[in-house]
Formats: structure tokens, sequence, C-alpha cells
């Protein structure tokens, strides 16, 4: 993979590009690829960050920066003046070319090296360059670390362990072959220090450190912000209803094999759950990662929007990228209406909601990778158009409340969940009692009808379930003419999920 990549950029380099940008969350992969290639190349290599100033690193280091090129301003004017055909690598470049005086010296710096050959590297993590020097650059995306590199880093962190402590392992190959998948979607820094934690702990790697390795990198992803590792703790049969989505999702369960594609066969890509709160549409994401034995990664569209301009698209493409990297996986977009509802409509956002909306629309028309979409939204109304038009999705799904049987099924499920036999209660009646209840309502007359029990010195009964039913007004009789503005819109757009 860093071969492949290396000519890559080596090929953007000999074909003359004065400028090339990088932006990436593995900021210390792309400066070794940087390094790698200007050693094949034979060119000499400055790097600068505004810790260091201008330091040449080949092919003879220097050991300090060059004079005066601490300031961005003075090193710019040393790379245009400069003679020699070299590499420049300038880290966290995106808020210094704010400054209109920069931008201009950059603008400069491109004529000077489109003529004489040498070759302006900008690494940024997440800030998107300013508009008038992003045309000027070739984008150049170092991907995400492959299956091969994250091997290799295990073995790094084994070795590097075993020089200091007696660290042994009994995994096998399969199992090797399972912890590098459940790496996949890390830096190789983050990686490594994964991988050393769980080596450190008790001078062992085994099959009983995968949990943890899980866990490590879900509070990873977490701290981004931006994608979340779920754990998957329920399957399709803790669902009551929605019969019709469940037979769609079980006839395209083995979508992604290699066997239906043989078959002549296209991955199935996703699809959008439109309903009332309540109805079970986040629930159905975790079930479909269950049933078909994937994991779950949940983008939270309120925390893509960022303070500067640029960088909330940044932080989309960089989510995106991670989870095609992690595929196949389950992706859940959770209310997605939060994030875009603004991109149908003039808004006061300078055209961000349209640029992330165009973003996201031409992902998901054009990705290729193992990444199933489940979607989920309660106002359409605040929906672009273009996000229900077919070909987006695999199918939109209607999501109403429950009817006699689903909630006989929900009351069932949520008292065997609490160690009580359902055959010992009157569901029949008691989901009759609970017309216009959702899901989630019903799991909570349960929990609130158990309390009520505990706090009596009882045990629960019908009568108990029942009084909670009739003291609860759902959502159905406090939002009644919405939810029937919803119903509207769904007849002969939606296919019902039950």
């Amino acid at each position: 993979m860093l071969a492949d990549l290396a000519n890559d950029l080596k090929l953007l380099i000999r074909s003359r590009h004065p400028v090339i940008s990088i932006e990436t969350a593995d900021e210390q992969r792309a400066i070794e690829l940087v390094h790698r290639v200007a050693h094949e190349l034979d060119r000499p290599l400055f790097e600068w960050s505004s810790t260091m100033g201008l330091v040449r690193r080949r092919p003879t280091p220097s050991t300090g920066p060059v004079a005066g090129t601490e300031s961005i301003r003075h090193a710019f004017a040393f790379v245009h003046d400069a003679s020699e055909c070299s590499i420049y690598l300038f880290r966290d470049m995106a808020e210094f070319l704010k400054d209109a005086v920069v931008a201009r010296k950059m603008r400069d710096i491109h004529t000077v090296f489109a003529r004489e050959g040498s070759t302006l590297i900008l690494v940024d993590t997440h800030a998107t360059l300013p508009e008038s020097v992003r045309r000027l650059a070739a984008p150049f995306d170092v991907k995400w670390p492959c299956t091969e590199e994250l091997e290799k880093t295990v073995r790094d962190a084994f070795q590097e362990a075993r020089l200091l402590y007696k660290v042994t392992t009994d995994l096998s190959k399969r199992q090797v072959e399972q912890l590098v998948q459940s790496l996949r979607g890390l830096t190789v820094g983050e990686a490594f220090r994964v991988v050393s934690a769980a080596l450190y702990d008790d001078y062992k790697l085994t099959t009983d450190d995968l949990p943890r390795i899980i866990e490590s990198k879900r509070a990873i992803l977490a701290s981004s912000g931006v994608l979340e590792a779920i754990p998957v703790d329920v399957n399709i049969d803790d669902i009551g209803g929605l019969s019709r989505l469940k037979a769609w999702l079980a006839r395209r369960r083995g979508g992604f094999s290699t066997k239906a594609a043989e078959f002549g066969l296209s991955p199935p890509r996703g699809i959008l759950l439109l309903g009332v709160q309540g109805g079970g549409k986040s629930l159905c994401a975790k079930a479909v990662a269950a049933d078909w034995g994937m994991p779950l990664l949940r983008l939270d569209p309120g925390v893509l929007y960022q303070r500067f301009v640029g960088e909330s698209e940044g932080r989309l493409r960089q989510a995106l990228s991670q989870a095609e990297t992690m595929a196949p996986v389950i992706l859940w977009i959770d209310e997605i209406e939060k994030a875009f509802a603004s991109a149908s409509s003039a808004s006061a956002d300078g055209g961000l909601s349209q640029r992330m909306f165009g973003t996201l629309l031409g992902w998901m028309q054009e990705h290729r990778h193992a990444v199933f979409i489940v979607a989920t939204a309660n106002d359409v109304s605040a929906l672009p158009p273009e996000l229900l038009r077919k070909g987006r999705f695999d199918e939109v799904f209607f999501v109403d409340l429950p009817g006699p049987a689903a909630r006989e099924a929900i009351l069932g499920i949520h008292l065997k969940r609490r160690n009580r036999d359902p055959a010992k209660f009157s569901l029949g009646r008691l989901s009759m009692v609970a017309d216009g209840f959702s899901g989630a309502e019903l799991e909570q007359v349960v929990v609130s009808a158990l309390y009520s029990a505990f706090s009596q010195g009882g045990e629960l009964t019908d009568a108990v379930l029942e009084a909670e039913i009739k003291g609860t007004k759902p959502l159905s009789v406090l939002m009644s003419e919405r939810m029937e503005e919803l119903r509207d819109w769904a007849s002969g757009r939606c296919v019902p999920a039950d």
C-alpha cells in the first residue's frame, strides 16, 4: 500500500505539479511518505512548521532552521528565491493561507515552481485550504492504513515490547487477521498504541485482548466527535413488528458476499427510515448490524459543523473515508434532517449546508465500498427532495406506530428482557389498551410498572401495567396533527415497514 502511494506521489511530482495538498488525520504517515518519496527521487527535502521553522531534512540534515524562516512569510520568501529543485513540506497551512499576503506569495511560488520543477507539499489534518489556493493544488489522498500496514504495526508493537519485557502470544494466523480487522479505521500510530497497551497490561497478546482493543478503538473514534462505534447488543428478533422491513433485510443479508457478486448482484447501498419518534428506527440500525454480522458506526450530523470555513466539509469527507476503510460496515446516520435541513432552501450559513449535502450525495452515488447506510429521519418536510430520489437509497420505509400484534410482541420482548414470563400476562388485552403507543413508550410502560410494583412491595401484574398505560399520554395524542401529516405524506411515497 505505501509503495503504491509512493509511486502515485512520485508521478505527481515528476509531472511537475507545483503544489500538492494532502489532507489527512494521519499526519505522521503522510510525512513519512513524503520523506520516502524524496529519498527515492533523490531530491533535497525541506520541512516547515510554525514551531520549528524551515529545516533541511536531506540529503544532509541541518541541525536547526534556516535563519529567519520561523515566520511563514519569511519561509515563503526563502522558498520563492531558492534555485535548487527541491521538495518543500509545509504543515498546517490552511490557517496561514487566510492571510492575503501569504496566499499571494504562494501563488507566486506556484508560478516559479511550475517553471523550475520544485514541489510544495501542504499537509493539513482537518482544515480545508481556501478556495483561491485549493484550485492551484493537486489533491493527494494518503488513505487509511491497509490490512498489510496494520499487520506490520501489530508485529512492530510486539517486537518493541519484546525488547523491553518478556511478552508472549498464542494468537493463530486467523486470530491475528481478526485482530487486524478490528484495528481498521485507526491511524498507524493509534493502532500501535492500542496494541501496546494490551501487551503491557499483562505482557501477553491473546484472544482475551480483542474486546479491550475494540473498546479502545471505540473510545478513539468517539473522541474524534464524528464517527462512533456502537456496540451491537440486540438482534432482529428484539424488534416487534416491522415485518416488511425484516423480510427486505433478510433477502439482502448475503448481498456483500463474493457469491452474490458472482450471481450478478450489486451490493445493497442503504435504506432511509422515516417515521414517528420512538417507532424503532434507531433500533433497526443495531439489528441490521447484528443480523448481517457487520460493525455499526454512527455518524452524528450535529458535530460535523465547525467554526472555521472548510472544516465541516473536511470532517465529513474524513468520516466517509474512515467508514470505507472499515468496510464492510453499517453506517448509521441518525436524524439526517438535522444536518441538511437548510440545504433545500436559502440559509444564513453561506451555503455550507448545500456543500455538505452535495458531498454526501456525491459519495452515496459514487462509492463502491461495502458500506450500507441506515439513515433515520423524523421530520420529512425538512429533507431536501434530492435525498429522496430513487437511487440514493435502495428503499424508503415508513415506520408507523405499531399495530395490535406488534404492540403485543413488543410488550412481550420487554417483559422477557426483565426476567418476566410474557405468558403470565394478558398481552392481547394490554396491547388494545395501549392503542397509539410507540415501541419506546411501551418499553417505558413496562419500566414504570416495575418501579410501581417494586415501591408497593408487590409483583408486576396486568393491573399495574394497565394503570401505567392509562396514566400515559402518548405522542400520538400530544402530536396527533403532525403524525397525520406525516402519514399523509408517506402514503404512496414510502413502503410501509409493517
